[in-house]
């Protein structure tokens, strides 16, 4: 999800009534998502998880059935879930035989199933959790997870969740870790007639009864968080796009019914060309054999996987276009197929991501605008943490403003790809990119899978791709905070430039500089050891990194992001003091 010019800017979904009220606390171990997996969980593979979902709106409540198959890798003695405590457990079955309820446990949200006997390796295992309750409610949707009920403007319910924080034990017990997918999912939503609930994968059937609908959708290797439950009164545009590798795509948008018709259809006529972005310049859809899928919501969005969450209002941009819709349509590549090994790795789905907004303006219309909106995105770039700590992290650890990355996994990832296409050129980067997302450089449809992806993995595949050993590039963009600064000083030779570092690592990153006015030549400085010298005559004008291909440390983008940070206190003091009245001084 971009969390960008989203966390500065007001969620305004004036479509959407929504009364929220936050239920209880979450436990430790349910508000953190990708915790280090139990034992038990790293000794089995997920092979299917059969998802029966009854939404009750007038309740703001939620029935589960959840059934579970697990392979076992190693003997297992036991099986360990991840779900939220708030849920009341009624039921729990083992290979379809009831289990007493002193042989499981779920105290703080690590549900522990002592097995009847132990499971060898090679063998599978059945588990069923039944359960209920009224689920998480989301403080600020997406931002914070959980459900989000609302009111459609037609008047009837309009229900979303949005996980990505917390994790999916929000909704159903999981191994809630980016590498706990299961490679199957069926998911059975039962909504109020005539509500309609999309879902993940490929529509499999619908059955109405007694007022109730049951939707039935099946998914191949969802990502854990990208499992999500849309109701509401929608409508329905259909169509299909013709790949140019040669397949056909199905392509739905489901949008509230007499909401802004219009611009649906202009939003849903915008996906092919978006989709031939992608397949253009990454690869392959990945689902095409399941559908592209976008569906309203009443937050902003989410990368749900073959059904976007959209609440954008359709708004473009300075630039144009729809860019929440791209940026999230970038997540079936970035988070779908490719998907971070531990969220330490999860610049590698933002990054990426948000690369693909300035790469799809390229694509557009050109250099000025690709280079616009990487202007944009320079300007809040923080660098007060590394990317990547090189150690397993949480979502909340990551993303914590104050102590994790934050935005700099979107913007200062986005940045360092745009300087490593220039420094290995168009065909190894891209090449780069097919190797990591979908393990081969010349991928065809159905002959790929998910996979997981760790941010080590993809600097050796830079390196194998290129010949070369770009350790000195990662080291300092991703696992420093501090950006390389470029010192240049002229001298009676000419222009001595040295890059400075920190913990004086080595860079040698080459550098352009432009001698004379704008028509005048340009010439590359090696830097071979971190320095480098151009001769000068006494007149000549120069200009640093012309084409702007560097992301370094450059005062002026420090005052930027200094002078934001005052005017945002500033702005929150003077909100402060109206709401409590307090007198101005």
């Amino acid at each position: 999800m971009s969390r960008s010019r989203l966390l500065v800017s007001t969620l305004a979904l004036a479509l959407a009534c929504v009364s929220q009220a936050h239920g209880a606390e979450l436990s430790p171990v349910t508000k953190q998502t990708g915790l280090p997996r139990t034992p038990e969980q790293l000794a089995v593979s997920f092979e299917h998880a059969d998802l029966g979902f009854k939404v009750i709106p007038d309740q703001r409540r939620i029935e589960g059935d959840a059934t579970l198959t697990f392979k076992a890798i190693s003997p297992l003695q036991a099986l360990v879930v991840d779900l939220d405590p708030e849920y009341a457990v009624s039921r729990v079955e083992v290979d379809g035989k009831p289990v007493a309820r002193e042989v499981w446990q779920n105290p703080e949200g690590r549900m522990r199933v002592t097995l009847p006997r132990q499971v060898p390796a090679g063998a599978s295992v059945k588990l069923r959790v039944v359960y209920a309750g009224q689920p998480h409610v989301a403080k600020r949707a997406p931002w914070d997870g959980g459900f989000v009920w609302a009111t459609a403007p037609t008047g009837e319910p309009w229900v979303a969740s949005a996980i990505q924080g917390e994790g999916c034990d929000l909704l159903w017990p999981c191994i809630d870790h980016p590498q706990g997918e299961p490679a199957l999912v069926d998911e059975h939503i039962t909504v109020p007639a005539p509500l309609v609930a999309p879902g993940n994968g490929v529509f499999v059937g619908m059955q109405e009864r007694n007022g109730w609908r049951t939707y039935h959708w099946r998914a191949k290797n969802p990502d854990t968080y990208a499992i999500a439950l849309d109701v509401g009164p929608y409508e329905q545009l259909s169509g299909s796009y013709r790949s140019r590798y040669g397949n056909t795509i199905p392509l739905a948008y489901w949008y509230l019914k007499g909401d802004k018709d219009a611009q649906a259809k202009a939003l849903f006529d915008e996906l092919p060309k978006m989709l031939d972005f992608f397949e253009s310049q990454i690869g392959p859809y990945p689902f095409g054999d399941e559908k592209v899928g976008v569906v309203q919501t009443p937050h902003l969005g989410m990368e749900h996987q073959t059904i976007n969450a959209y609440g954008n209002d359709y708004k473009k941009d300075k630039y144009g276009y729809d860019w929440l819709m791209q940026h999230e349509f970038s997540h079936e590549w970035f988070g779908n197929q490719l998907t971070n090994a531990d969220w330490d790795d999860m610049w590698l789905h933002e990054g990426f991501g948000s690369y693909m907004q300035p790469l799809y303006l390229q694509y557009l219309r050109g250099e000025m605008d690709y280079h616009a909106a990487l202007l944009d995105q320079r300007a809040a770039v923080t660098n007060r943490v590394p990317i990547v700590s090189g150690k397993s992290q949480t979502e909340e650890a990551v993303y914590n403003r104050e102590h994790g990355a934050g935005l700099d996994i979107y913007y200062k990832g986005s940045l360092m790809l745009h300087t490593l296409r220039s420094l290995i050129g168009d065909e190894a980067f891209f090449t780069s990119i097919r190797l990591a997302v979908y393990g081969s450089a010349h991928p065809r449809p159905g002959h790929f899978k998910p996979r997981y992806v760790s941010t080590r993995d993809y600097i050796d595949i830079v390196n194998k791709v290129t010949g070369k050993d770009y350790g000195w590039f990662f080291d300092v963009y991703l696992y420093r905070a501090a950006l390389p600064e470029l010192i240049a000083q002229r001298d009676a030779g000419g222009l001595s430039l040295r890059w400075k570092t920190p913990d004086d690592l080595p860079f040698p990153m080459p550098v352009d500089v432009r001698i004379g006015p704008t028509s005048g030549r340009t010439v590359t400085v090696p830097m071979t050891d971190g320095r480098g010298h151009v001769a000068l005559q006494d007149n000549d004008l120069y200009t640093l990194d012309p084409q702007s291909k560097l992301l370094r440390e450059e005062p002026r983008f420090a005052a930027a992001v200094k002078d934001a940070a005052e005017r945002k206190a500033a702005a929150d003091k003077a909100a402060a003091d109206k709401k409590t009245d307090k007198p101005k001084p």
